[in-house]
């Protein structure tokens, strides 16, 4: 039997880079997915193509996560298709960089509604799909959230406060048996990260890797294989946790 038999998971901004990955390694294990996007609908259709000739069950739906009327119908979709949900990844993310001085009030709100906002606004909808069968949760936070880097201290704020959220969630919802964690990427070859200018080659590119002890990037692949894990019935005692998927660069 597959690590995701019979699971239905959605994945929050999964239309690229590491959501396409969790969300396909996911419906690799067996799970049926949900690929949400809030406007790249053509990736996420090819992200439900890839899934789907491959064998496994897939669907796009078009949601904000920071606008409650679209979380809302994100999950009614989900319940409506499926039937059921067992499986929440917060992945979506605003990837704002910027020197302090730069930072506007409106850089500030976005950044917020996205990566804290959202995962508040879906787990309280997904809390009602778990049911009292209870649930799992993965928020998938940053290295940055831990050691926050130059220029991008409104994007590390915001990764602190979901790490934040992830252990007080913890003790909030053990005894409605849903597990929470977050999983904190270090440097990934993603389009996010090509448009802040961690490109092949550049200085970014050389610093991350120095700081590596295995010595490279790391790949959606990466952190997918992670997600597997703390999703599927092997990680039953873990919750509440921080897990570094880094390569060693952030080892705490």
């Amino acid at each position: 039997m597959k690590k995701l038999e019979n699971k239905v998971a959605i994945v929050t901004g999964s239309s690229k880079g590491i959501g396409a990955s969790i969300a396909k390694h996911f419906a690799a294990a067996g799970a049926k997915v949900v690929i949400n996007y809030a406007s790249s609908k053509e990736s996420a259709d090819k992200v439900v193509r890839d899934i789907t000739e491959n064998g496994g069950i897939a669907i796009a739906v078009q949601a904000d996560v920071s606008n409650e009327a679209d979380v809302n119908r994100l999950f009614e979709e989900t319940q409506k298709t499926f039937g059921k949900l067992d499986i929440l990844v917060n992945n979506a993310v605003s990837q704002g960089y910027a020197p302090v001085e730069q930072i506007s009030a409106d850089a500030f709100h976005q950044s917020f509604n996205v990566n804290v906002l959202g995962p508040v606004l879906t787990i309280q909808a997904a809390l009602k799909l778990f049911g009292n069968k209870g649930g799992n949760i993965i928020n998938i936070s940053s290295g940055a959230s831990k050691y926050p880097l130059p220029n991008a201290s409104l994007y590390s704020a915001t990764k602190a406060a979901l790490d934040a959220f992830t252990i007080a969630l913890s003790k909030e919802l053990g005894a409605k048996n849903v597990r929470i964690n977050s999983i904190l990427p270090g440097a990934t070859e993603t389009e996010g990260a090509a448009s802040a200018g961690v490109t092949k080659g550049s200085d970014y590119e050389k610093m991350f890797i120095a700081n590596t002890p295995l010595g490279r990037r790391g790949q959606p692949e990466d952190i997918a294989k992670a997600a597997v894990f703390i999703a599927s019935d092997d990680a039953a005692w873990i919750t509440g946790e921080q897990i570094s998927v880094s390569g060693g660069m952030y080892g705490f």
